[in-house]
């Protein structure tokens, strides 16, 4: 299968694309690598330095399905410019979506959306039905894009996935995410520092944030439609402590002028046919041997606010 990635050199597609490679497919990777590249060279793998409004029908060219990743991720990433970040998350989506339409070659778009675009709920089930209530200006583009992507529908099979809180360890790492967070902060501050620690967050691991995607490759006829895809609710604070066991350091917390609270229910995910392998708890365990190992190190290009800021990524 001939599968384009956008965003396939971030923090998700630089484990999905290798998985998609193993698991026999032709991959293209369009992506502007504002964090580099880190995948490995493949016969069957093409990438692309190129921004998503950029794509033209040459890469389109006997494409039948599209993963769609890239955006501008998180909360304080899109405060740093908000109308840069409305242009890509949802402008160059609709733009793309358009592409793809008169592709004609397409068949099934998946798009990578977010579990945060509940807001603050209080519901101890939060199923895919409730509504949508977006505090932030990332929220609002998520859900926006969504709804795009949905309109879509009668072109070609649509997919929205909500993802958790991913944590786990990439060949591009993120360290601005709150369980990877936390590990870092035990192995080299000796003392883990919570804003806050009631919010409870859904979490899902990497590699079945991955497994996500290639479960819904197999799945055709499903027709369009959106999934949750998280399944540890866990507090700030209990993570922490779940840190502290590992690392037997100190927990350090702060106020916290961050609401954000909400639950994730992944059950129409899980009557889909899709089997959980991995947890909170084997993440921690994994980024803490690589650190351990000298196999990660810290770099600003594993903080997204920070490595943007530094070169300017949409702040011209």
């Amino acid at each position: 299968m001939k599968i384009l990635v956008t965003g396939g050199c971030g923090y998700v597609g630089s484990v999905l694309v290798p998985r998609l490679l193993n698991e026999g497919n032709n991959v293209l990777v369009i992506d502007d690598q504002w964090f580099g590249n880190f995948l490995p060279s493949h016969p069957e793998l093409i990438v692309r330095k190129k921004s998503i409004n950029q794509i033209d029908e040459t890469d389109l060219k006997g494409i039948k399905t599209v993963i769609h990743l890239a955006n501008v991720a998180n909360d304080p990433s899109v405060e740093l410019n908000p109308t840069f970040s409305w242009e890509v998350n949802v402008l160059h989506t609709t733009q793309f979506l358009e592409l793809c339409k008169r592709s004609k070659t397409v068949e099934k778009f998946m798009f990578a959306s977010s579990g945060s675009v509940y807001g603050v709920k209080s519901e101890p089930n939060v199923t895919e039905e409730l509504s949508l209530v977006p505090i932030s200006a990332y929220n609002k583009t998520k859900m926006s894009a969504e709804r795009v992507c949905l309109s879509y529908g009668e072109y070609f099979d649509i997919t929205c996935i909500r993802p958790a809180t991913v944590c786990g360890v990439s060949p591009r790492m993120r360290f601005d995410v709150v369980v990877n967070m936390f590990v870092l902060q035990a192995f080299t501050k000796n003392k883990i520092t919570v804003l806050g620690g009631d919010q409870v967050r859904p979490n899902i691991h990497i590699e079945d944030m991955v497994s996500v995607y290639t479960h819904f490759l197999g799945k055709n006829g499903l027709g369009s439609g959106i999934y949750n895809a998280g399944f540890e609710n866990i507090s700030v604070m209990d993570i922490a402590k779940m840190v502290q066991d590992v690392f037997k350091v100190e927990v350090e917390v702060k106020p916290s002028n961050d609401p954000r609270s909400y639950r994730q229910d992944s059950t129409k995910l899980l009557e889909s046919g899709f089997i959980r392998k991995k947890s909170v708890s084997d993440a921690i365990d994994e980024i803490s041997t690589k650190l351990k190992n000298g196999e990660i190190n810290d770099d600003d290009r594993w903080h997204t606010v920070k490595w943007m800021t530094s070169q300017k990524i949409g702040l011209s």
